[in-house]
């Protein structure tokens, strides 16, 4: 598994992990109707301007195709002053999970977060 930086070109992997997670792991927390006009086209647009104003890391398998990705920044609801910096995504698809791919997911976010000084308090 590689973990790297993302660039706009990943954009398209992206939103299929972050659409075919959504479907599999809110299937029964989150109306059927809603997940069904869920877009691969919608949030790969979302993605490409995410990525401008935050940290996204993927996670590629042998095939070099995504199969997770983590995003992070500066925190923004401005409730928790105490807090300057925020994981904001972490998904990764169904049949990847439970192998600690989150956990190197979160990683190079924290590496972020502390470079630029968005830590807690």
């Amino acid at each position: 598994m590689i973990i790297r930086k993302a660039t706009l070109a990943d954009a398209e992997g992206i939103a299929k992990v972050h659409v075919d997670s959504w479907k599999t792991t809110y299937a029964n927390i989150i109306p059927v109707e809603y997940l069904n006009k869920l877009s691969y086209e919608g949030r790969e647009q979302l993605w490409k301007e995410n990525m401008t104003n935050s940290d996204v890391f993927v996670a590629e398998n042998e095939e070099g195709k995504i199969v997770g990705f983590s995003s992070g920044g500066k925190e923004r609801s401005s409730k928790y002053p105490d807090y300057t910096g925020e994981l904001y995504a972490i998904y990764i698809l169904k049949e990847y999970q439970g192998n600690g791919l989150g956990k190197l997911l979160v990683k190079p976010i924290i590496k972020e977060l502390q470079q630029k000084n968005l830590c807690s308090i």
